[in-house]
């Protein structure tokens, strides 16, 4: 229940009589014993919003690291072998893939498009993986490859937002504040949610990707840098020490402590956890965010850069901060929207140097939690907001670069570790990778899934709001039992 609503109901005249134990007798009773009662403070320390929380069951992972390609990568030339597509190649697409759809940028009869990349069985499993993921081929046995995933919406801001909050539409809370809001956070010196982007470019649907919505502000994430100031605003001011420093916060911290018992408004309590929480970060996250701590064989395992801003330099950053007890840890990696109308991104040379600051990092990370026993319980999830379509990007008809519009329709996620099956794919899009053949996954199956893993009934885990109960799912999700280990 919303806080707020939680306050008024206990100071109506009705609520006060209930709970008054017995009643107006209960009252007297406590009158004569509060004689020989020991005197304590009248003032009640506020409780911690971020406190660690225990979930509806047993989880099967205590963490999640989100890795997200934002811009949607071509899942037809990375995990989804059509050889049935590449014989049709150059074909114009038949009008009943096309009748009744929205393309962002294709219009008229495209041709179909075969993938240019070699694939191969990898694993056990003998999990499809293409010629541009060469390190993940390593880890295709700790990998789920989901290749029956479904979307709503067709454009990235929305796509993505529905992915994060479960609505295209801002407002809503993220995944990663949901996560928090249910489990609290292991580490009183650190935020439970942690954002880092590379790339230089927010993500698609911004800060509202990572926000918290309508839930208290203390459980948005917390927007990491791995070069330069970690947090910025959380160092001390020019002039102030430490000690000066903890005398403001203790005053205002008092202030808001007022404030609380009055009003009650969830706010404030975030306002007392964000300042001390900051206060706490300035010794706590600079350690955890320098990498250099690392032994070489790691850095460089990892292809990192110490100083830099990229991709690999989060993907150890997100290994050490679930290490140290952070419970989500987002990465947005921009640059994965490939339409094909530069060479940047187009399907072969485009995507081999993109996968190349991917795929290394990803494997890294994945070997790396397992060699750590972390594995089990970090729950690793890779992917876009849609998938890329069968044919050839309007745009791009007469180009020789080659490139794929947006779908929503059917494409491919990676999950790993954290209590899902490792070496198998599930699901089937067609044999030309235009719908769902068998087993379709939601985003809502997705979010209901790794809500289930992290310990929580998706349909419970609500917070009140404007009169209804909301959840992360909305009012849609299965969780996807033949995933889990």
């Amino acid at each position: 229940m919303d806080p707020r609503l939680e306050r008024v109901r206990h100071i109506t005249r009705r609520h006060f009589f209930q709970q008054s134990q017995a009643g107006l007798g209960a009252i007297a009773l406590g009158a004569m014993l509060a004689k020989d009662a020991p005197a304590e403070s009248t003032s009640a320390q506020p409780p911690n919003p971020l406190a660690p929380k225990k979930p509806h069951f047993a989880p099967k992972a205590k963490r999640v690291i989100y890795l997200h390609m934002t811009g949607s990568p071509p899942h037809l030339d990375l995990f989804d072998y059509k050889p049935e597509l590449v014989k049709w190649d150059g074909k114009p697409c038949p009008d009943e893939f096309l009748k009744g759809k929205r393309f962002a940028f294709t219009t008229g009869v495209p041709k179909l498009l075969g993938t240019p990349r070699k694939f191969a069985q990898h694993g056990n499993g003998g999990v499809w993986m293409s010629d541009a993921i060469p390190n993940l081929h390593d880890v295709a046995d700790e990998m789920c490859v989901i290749r029956s995933m479904n979307t709503d919406q067709f454009n990235h801001a929305p796509a993505e937002l529905l992915l994060y909050t479960g609505s295209p539409r801002s407002g809503r809370p993220s995944m990663g504040a949901w996560a928090t809001y249910g489990l609290g956070t292991e580490n009183e010196n650190l935020p439970g949610f942690v954002v880092l982007i590379s790339s230089g470019v927010q993500p698609n649907g911004g800060s509202n990707s990572y926000g918290s919505g309508f839930l208290p502000s203390v459980f948005q994430g917390v927007q990491c840098r791995s070069k330069g100031d970690p947090v910025l605003y959380a160092s001390d001011p020019a002039g102030m020490d430490r000690t000066v420093r903890r005398q403001s916060l203790d005053a205002l911290r008092d202030l808001n402590e007022i404030q609380e018992r009055e009003l009650g408004h969830p706010e404030t309590l975030t306002r007392i956890a964000q300042y001390e929480l900051a206060f706490r970060m300035q010794a706590s996250v600079p350690e955890v965010m320098d990498i250099t701590r690392e032994p070489q064989k790691i850095i460089d395992d990892y292809g990192a850069q110490p100083g830099a801003s990229s991709f690999a330099n989060n993907c150890l950053l997100a290994r050490r901060l679930v290490e140290q007890g952070v419970r989500f840890v987002q990465l947005f990696d921009w640059g994965w929207d490939f339409h094909g109308t530069g060479a940047g991104e187009g399907l072969t040379d485009g995507l081999t140097k993109k996968c190349a600051t991917m795929d290394k990092p990803v494997g890294a990370l994945i070997k790396d939690l397992k060699s750590r026993g972390l594995l089990d319980e970090t729950l690793i999830i890779w992917g876009g907001e849609f998938g890329r379509t069968p044919f050839r990007e309007g745009r791009t008809a007469a180009s020789q670069i080659l490139g794929r519009d947006h779908f929503p329709d059917c494409y491919t996620m990676a999950l790993a570790g954290g209590g899902v099956k490792g070496g198998i794919m599930y699901g089937e899009s067609d044999d030309l990778g235009f719908s769902v053949a068998r087993d379709k996954v939601h985003v809502h199956d997705l979010q209901a899934t790794i809500m289930h893993l992290l310990g929580f009934d998706h349909e419970r885990l609500t917070y009140r709001f404007q009169g209804r109960d909301y959840r992360l799912t909305d009012v849609h999700g299965h969780v996807v039992k033949d995933i889990l280990a």
